[in-house]
Formats: C-alpha cells, sequence, structure tokens
C-alpha cells in the first residue's frame, strides 16, 4: 500500500474519531515518543487529495521524521481536529480563512510558515482589458465573505471601485463608494460566477472553478498582486496550536516544503500552475493574523 493510499485509510480513521467526539493528546497513543517518530508520526491534515503529500511524506522520512497525511473531506474539518489534538499540524488553509475561525470558535491556532498565494482573478468575455469596461457595467463577485472582500479589493487596485476607509479583509459590498466607483458590483454564488460571463462585463471567479468551465487563470485581466501587503491575509500556511509554534519537528517540516524544489513542481501542476511561493517569517504571519481578527472583531 502506497503513503498517500495509507493515508487515506488514516483520514477515514480521523473522520470515525471526529464524529464520535474523540479527542486525544498531541502525542498519539504513546506519550513518551518522540513526536516525528515511528511509534509517535506526525499527523497532518489536509484537504488536497494530491499525490504531492507522498512526496512529502519521503523527504520527511529522509530526514528522520514519519508522518502521516490525514486527507479530509470539508474545510470545516482540519482545525477542529487540530484544537482537539487528532492533528498536530495543518495545511489548507490561508490566514483569513484561519481569522475568520479563531474569531468564531474562541480558538487561538497559529501559522508557523507559508507555502503558497493563489491570485484571485478577474475574468471577462467581452473585454480585452480593464481599461476597456464601459463605466455602468456589472461585475459579479463571490457572495461569502472571505471572497468577497477579496475581490472588492481586487476591483479597488484597478480602479473599478472605491472603498470606505481604503478597504479591508472585511469589506463587503456595501462599503463600496458609489460615486467614486465605475462598476456595479454583484454578489452570487462562487460557484455560478464562471457561468455569468456570458451575461455580464466581467467576474472574479475562485480558481477551483476555473478548470471546469474551460477558464486558464492566464487569461484573467486583473489579479490581486502576491507582492501587495494587502495580499498577505490570503497567503496559505501551515498551522498549529499556540501552544507548539516553537515545535522543532515542526517547523523543520516547514523547512522541508519550502526548500525541496521537486515537491514545488507538483505542488505546482496540482494547482494548475497558478501558485506564487512564498517564504514569510512565522512572525510576520503570526501580526497579520492579529490584525485580520482585530478587523473581523471591530465588524461585530
Amino acid at each position: 500500500m502506497s503513503t498517500f493510499a495509507r493515508s487515506l485509510a488514516a483520514a477515514a480513521a480521523a473522520s470515525t474519531l471526529l464524529l464520535a467526539g474523540c479527542a486525544g493528546g498531541a502525542g498519539g497513543g504513546d506519550s513518551e515518543a518522540a513526536l516525528g517518530s515511528e511509534e509517535n508520526p506526525v499527523r497532518i491534515g489536509t484537504t488536497d487529495p494530491a499525490d504531492y503529500w507522498d512526496t512529502f511524506a519521503d523527504l520527511a522520512a529522509e530526514e528522520g521524521i514519519s508522518v502521516e497525511i490525514e486527507l479530509l473531506s470539508e474545510y470545516t474539518e482540519p482545525n477542529p481536529a487540530l484544537s482537539e489534538g487528532d492533528l498536530d499540524i495543518n495545511q489548507f488553509q490561508h490566514i483569513q480563512y484561519l481569522a475568520d475561525y479563531n474569531v468564531a470558535s474562541g480558538d487561538d491556532l497559529q501559522p508557523i510558515g507559508s507555502t503558497a498565494i493563489y491570485p484571485l482573478g478577474l475574468y471577462s468575455q467581452q473585454y480585452d482589458s480593464v481599461e476597456d469596461i464601459p463605466d455602468g457595467e456589472t461585475i459579479v463577485i463571490p457572495n461569502d465573505v472571505v471572497n468577497q472582500a477579496r475581490a472588492l479589493l481586487v476591483l479597488q487596485s484597478v480602479g473599478l471601485v472605491e472603498l470606505e476607509d481604503g478597504g479591508s479583509t472585511a469589506s463587503s459590498v456595501q462599503d463600496i463608494i458609489e460615486d467614486e466607483s465605475r462598476v456595479e458590483v454583484t454578489p452570487v454564488d462562487a460557484s455560478i460566477t464562471a457561468g455569468s460571463l456570458p451575461d455580464v462585463a466581467g467576474a472574479v471567479i475562485n480558481n477551483n472553478f476555473l478548470g471546469s468551465a474551460g477558464i486558464s487563470s492566464q487569461d484573467a485581466i486583473a489579479a490581486d498582486d502576491p507582492s501587495d501587503p494587502s495580499a498577505l491575509p490570503y497567503v496559505n500556511v501551515f498551522v498549529v496550536r499556540a501552544e507548539d509554534t516553537d515545535n522543532e519537528v515542526l517547523n523543520q517540516l516547514v523547512d522541508i516544503y519550502q526548500g525541496n524544489q521537486e515537491l514545488l513542481d507538483e505542488v505546482q501542476e496540482f494547482a494548475g500552475n497558478t501558485a506564487v511561493f512564498t517564504v514569510i517569517p512565522a512572525d510576520e504571519l503570526q501580526s497579520s493574523l492579529a490584525e485580520v481578527q482585530e478587523q473581523i472583531e471591530s465588524q461585530q
């Protein structure tokens, strides 16, 4: 059985435990065994059913770290599993998603390393550039809280809208300054943004809906800039419990992920060449998380 097949079996077992309401300690069944040993492998939670996790496990083993990849089917699962001790670390989310989770749950999960940012793009079937879009036209954006704010920041960055106080990761369509904006913005379910393209001037579309719509990320007429400070909350991260931020084994796993080109090439292939890899210090990630959490709390 391959490492990935074993990971699927482990994920099924983990899901059963979660549904039963069971929670274990971070060290697993043998509290005396060192984390990362064969007796106490590091349990990594993810939602990506990708072969690159096989490569990652092999690279970790070469460094003497045993890992188990636990594949979870829903985005709502990895953070509670980490908090409850069923995982040691997870990698599936960006800082904005983590901030929303921490605020809603009262938890204190923390990022310890960055992986990549996946630019969010504006697409159009009618216009080849943002400048070609006439005033008063309609742009559709995802209506969920996280992606709506991010889409609005994309539109503001290219001069299509202006947002109150310059916008933030908590912005909504209510923050659009109509007199200073060029287009009308309509939030819709993210799954129908691509299908709306024939009827509107443009649509901001999540990367995971591009392939099924026959759209390439290279077709975007605008996208957020990964190097812009405003994009930092959308960097995907490795996340641990607050008390584990200085754990040497967990931080070594981040180094392994960031430092191996073979692995990064496999991640890029899985991402359809949309990943922009980043190496951002943990303290900067944690500061960004704190700022985003403050923004969310101020809106409540």
